[in-house]
C-alpha cells in the first residue's frame, strides 16, 4: 500500500517532532503493509513556514534513518499547502512541492481551513486548475463546514478536484459525523485516495487496514484497494523511479 498523506518528517510541523519518533511511525506504517510513503509536511503561512528545502533535508536525514535501521520503508516527500493566496505566488514560482501527476497534470494536495470552506474557494480552484494544477482536497470529511453541508463539496468535484479521505475516518476514529460522510463520498465514487494523515503513535498513526475493511464493505475489496495501491502509485510513481 502507498500513503500520500502523512506527517512523518521530523521536526518540521505538528507530527513526527524527532528522528526517533519517524522511524517508530515508519516501523508501524511497514507493519500494516504500507511499502512506499509520500511525506507531506504543512506548508502554513504564518504557522509551518515550511519550504522546498526545509522539507528536503528532513527527508534526507529520514531516509538516512531508515537506512541505517534497515527499516524497508521507500520514502518521498511533498507538502500538504494550506488554502489562501500565497498559493499562486507558489504555483508561478514553482516552489509548491505537489504530491504527485494525474493525467500528465501536477497534483497539489490543498488543505482548507478546518472550520469551514472559505468563501468564493473554488475561484482559487479553478485558476488552480487553468494553471495545470490539480487540487486533491485533504480529507474533506473533517471539515466542519462540510460536515454540516456535503453539498458544498458538489462544485470542486465538478470542476476536477480529487479527493483524498483519511483511512481513520471511514474506520470511525474521527467520530459518527466524519465517518458517515467518508462513506457518502465513498459510495458517490468521488474518492480518488485512502491516506492515513498520521501524525503521532498514539492517536493517528500511519495505519490504512482499518479504514480498507471499512471501504471494502462498501465498494467491494477491487476498488477499495485501488484507493491505497494502483490510485495512489499512478500518482506518485515519479517520486520513486
Amino acid at each position: 500500500m502507498i500513503d500520500l498523506h502523512n506527517h512523518l518528517l521530523p521536526g518540521i510541523d505538528d507530527g513526527a517532532p524527532d528522528l526517533d519518533t519517524a522511524l517508530q511511525l515508519a516501523r508501524l506504517a511497514v507493519a500494516d503493509g504500507i511499502t512506499h510513503l509520500v511525506c507531506t509536511p504543512h506548508i502554513h503561512p504564518g504557522r509551518y513556514e515550511n519550504t522546498p528545502a526545509t522539507i528536503g533535508q528532513a527527508l534526507l536525514e529520514f531516509q538516512q534513518g531508515l537506512r541505517e535501521h534497515a527499516i524497508p520503508l521507500q520514502v518521498a516527500a511533498a507538502a500538504e499547502v494550506r488554502f489562501g493566496m500565497e498559493l499562486m505566488i507558489g504555483v508561478k514560482t514553482n516552489t509548491i512541492p505537489y504530491v504527485g501527476q494525474w493525467q500528465g497534470k501536477n497534483v497539489l494536495l490543498l488543505e482548507f481551513p478546518h472550520g469551514e470552506v472559505p468563501f468564493g474557494a473554488e475561484k482559487l480552484t479553478g485558476w488552480l486548475l487553468q494553471n495545470n494544477v490539480i487540487p486533491m482536497i485533504a480529507h474533506p470529511e473533517r471539515n466542519k463546514g462540510l460536515m454540516r453541508e456535503p453539498a458544498k463539496l458538489k462544485p470542486f468535484i465538478e470542476q476536477g478536484c480529487l479527493l483524498q479521505v483519511t483511512a481513520g475516518s471511514v474506520a470511525g476514529n474521527f467520530g459518527e459525523v466524519a465517518q458517515d460522510l467518508a462513506i457518502q463520498l465513498l459510495e458517490s465514487n468521488w474518492v480518488t485516495i485512502l491516506a492515513s494523515d498520521a501524525h503521532n503513535v498514539d492517536h493517528r498513526p500511519p495505519v490504512l487496514t482499518a479504514g480498507l475493511a471499512v471501504a471494502a464493505e462498501v465498494l467491494g475489496a477491487d476498488a477499495a484497494q485501488r484507493l491505497v495501491s494502483d490510485n495512489p502509485w499512478q500518482l506518485a510513481q515519479h517520486h520513486f523511479n
